[in-house]
C-alpha cells in the first residue's frame, strides 16, 4: 500500500509538474532589437511581488526580439495582477514589434486613462508614427519628455519631428502660393510658424501672402515680428517700407527704407528712398498743388508753383531782371513760387504788375518759360544745349521770324515739348495739368535733378 502510496504521490508531482508553466532560459541581450522603446518603470507598491520579475525577463525577451516569450512573461504578470499596468504596456510594445500599431494604441491609451506614464506615451507615439499620424505622435513624445525630462533621445525625436512637420508645412505654404490658394498658404505658413516660431523667414514669408491677400495690418504686424526677431532683415524693412507709403505714412516709409539701406546698399533701395522723400514733401505741399496733374487746363499760378517745387536748384534769382512789384497774387495759394519764379526771370508778371495767376496757360506761354529754364541747364549740358540752340524746328502754324519762334524750337528741339503729327505747334492751344506736369519731368531728367515734389499719383 505504501509502495502504491508512493507511486501516486510521485505521478502527481510529474503532473503538476508538466503543468506547470515552463520558464525559458534569458537570452543575453548585447544589441536592443527595439532601441527605441522605453521601459516601463515598475511601482513600488508591486516591485516586491513574486510575480514582478516577470516585467523584467519580458523585457528582456522582447529586445532579443523573442516576441512570443515576451508575451507569455508580460501575460503571465498580467494575469497575476490586473491593475500591474507596466504588463500592460510591456504587452502594447510587443503588439508595436509585430506591427500591430493599432492595437497596440487601444493598450497604451487603456493605461493612459488611468495615469500618466511615460512609457506609454512613447508607446503611443511610436504607434502613432506607425499609422502615419506624425502631428499626434509629436503630441505624444512631447508629453512624454515632459512627464520624464531624462528621456533626451525622446526629446531629440520631438526636434526631428519639429523639423520635418516645418518643412511639410513650408512646401504645402508655398505651393499652395504659387496656385493662388491664398487662404490654404496662411493656414500652412500658420502651423509652421505655430511649429517654429523663432524662425524670422517664416513671418516674412507669411506676411508675403498675406500682403498679395491685401491683409496689409496683419501682413505689417508679421513683418515686425520677423525684425524683432531679425534686426538685419533688409526684406522685411523694405516691405513695411512699402506697406506704409500704401497707407500714406511717408516719414515712416522713408525711416524703414533708409534703415534697410544702412544694413544692405543698393540702387533700387535708393530710388526708394528718394522717391519716398519726395512723397512727404509732396503731402506738406497744398492740396491744390497735389491736383495739378488732373487739371484740365493749367493756370499761371499752377505752373509757377510747379517749376517752383520741383525746379528749385534752378531758380536762383537772375541779377539782370529787376524785381517787379506783383500786386494780385498776395493771398493766393501759389504767392510763395510765383514771387520765385518772378525774380528768377523764368515767368514774368504783366506790364500792369499783376501776374494773373488764375489765367490759363497757352503752349506759347509754357514754351517760353521752358526756354527760360533750358538757359539755366545749358551750362550743366553744353553738347546738348548747343543742339537744341542751333535746331530751326519748322512748323506749319509758326513762321520763323514770330517772336515767339525762338522759344518753341527750343522747346521742341530739347524734346521737352513736342509738335502736333500735322506739323503745327498750336501756339493758342491750353495746356493741361497732365501735360505741363510732363514736360517739367523732362527737364528735371535733363538737369539731372531727383524725382522731388511730384504732383498727384
Amino acid at each position: 500500500m505504501r509502495r502504491a502510496a508512493l507511486q501516486v504521490s510521485s505521478l502527481s508531482l510529474v503532473l503538476v509538474a508538466a503543468c506547470a508553466p515552463r520558464t525559458a532560459p534569458l537570452p543575453v541581450v548585447t544589441s536592443p532589437r527595439f532601441p527605441d522603446f522605453v521601459a516601463p518603470v515598475v511601482p513600488a507598491a508591486f516591485a516586491n511581488q513574486p510575480w514582478a520579475a516577470r516585467q523584467t525577463r519580458g523585457w528582456t525577451f522582447l529586445q532579443a526580439g523573442d516576441l512570443r516569450n515576451a508575451e507569455r512573461e508580460f501575460s503571465i504578470a498580467l494575469k497575476a495582477e490586473p491593475t500591474f499596468f507596466p504588463a500592460e504596456i510591456g504587452l502594447g510594445y510587443v503588439e508595436l514589434g509585430d506591427r500591430e500599431p493599432k492595437t497596440a494604441l487601444t493598450r497604451f491609451e487603456r493605461v493612459l486613462e488611468r495615469q500618466v506614464d511615460a512609457s506609454a506615451l512613447v508607446g503611443r507615439g511610436v504607434a502613432y508614427l506607425d499609422l502615419d499620424r506624425e502631428a499626434d505622435a509629436l503630441v505624444a513624445f512631447e508629453a512624454a519628455v515632459a512627464a520624464d525630462p531624462s528621456l533626451t533621445q525622446i526629446a531629440q525625436r520631438v526636434e526631428v519631428l519639429k523639423f520635418r512637420n516645418v518643412e511639410q508645412r513650408i512646401a504645402e505654404a508655398r505651393a499652395a502660393a504659387e496656385a493662388g490658394r491664398l487662404d490654404a498658404a496662411i493656414r500652412a505658413y500658420t502651423a509652421a510658424v505655430d511649429s517654429s516660431p523663432g524662425s524670422p523667414f517664416l513671418y516674412r514669408e507669411l506676411a508675403a501672402v498675406e500682403r498679395q491677400r491685401g491683409d496689409n495690418p496683419a501682413a505689417l504686424a508679421h513683418y515686425r515680428t520677423a525684425l524683432g526677431l531679425d534686426a538685419a532683415d533688409v526684406e522685411s524693412l523694405t516691405a513695411i517700407g512699402e506697406i506704409l507709403e500704401t497707407t500714406g505714412d511717408f516719414d515712416g516709409a522713408v525711416r524703414e527704407y533708409s534703415a534697410a539701406l544702412a544694413i544692405e546698399p543698393s540702387s533700387e533701395l535708393v530710388a526708394k528712398l528718394e522717391a519716398a522723400r519726395g512723397r512727404v514733401e509732396l503731402a506738406r505741399l497744398p492740396e491744390q498743388f497735389r491736383a495739378i496733374d488732373a487739371a484740365p487746363q493749367i493756370t499761371r499760378g499752377e505752373l509757377a508753383a510747379l517749376i517752383g517745387v520741383r525746379l528749385a536748384p534752378l531758380l536762383q534769382p537772375d541779377a539782370r531782371v529787376e524785381a517787379e512789384p506783383i500786386t494780385d497774387v498776395r493771398t493766393d495759394w501759389a504767392a510763395p513760387w510765383i514771387l520765385t519764379v518772378s525774380r528768377a526771370g523764368v515767368m514774368e508778371p504783366f506790364a500792369n504788375h499783376a501776374f494773373q495767376p488764375d489765367s490759363a496757360v497757352r503752349r506759347i506761354d509754357l514754351a517760353q518759360a521752358v526756354e527760360r529754364l533750358l538757359m539755366r541747364i545749358a551750362p550743366l549740358k553744353p553738347e546738348e544745349a548747343q543742339r537744341w540752340d542751333s535746331a530751326s524746328v519748322q512748323f506749319t502754324d509758326l513762321a520763323t521770324g514770330h517772336l515767339a519762334y525762338p522759344a518753341a524750337s527750343a522747346a521742341v528741339a530739347s524734346g521737352i515739348l513736342t509738335a502736333e503729327p500735322d506739323g503745327t505747334f498750336q501756339p493758342s492751344q491750353v495746356v493741361s495739368g497732365e501735360q505741363a506736369v510732363r514736360a517739367i519731368e523732362r527737364l528735371q531728367q535733363l538737369a539731372g535733378l531727383p524725382s522731388i515734389g511730384a504732383a498727384r499719383r
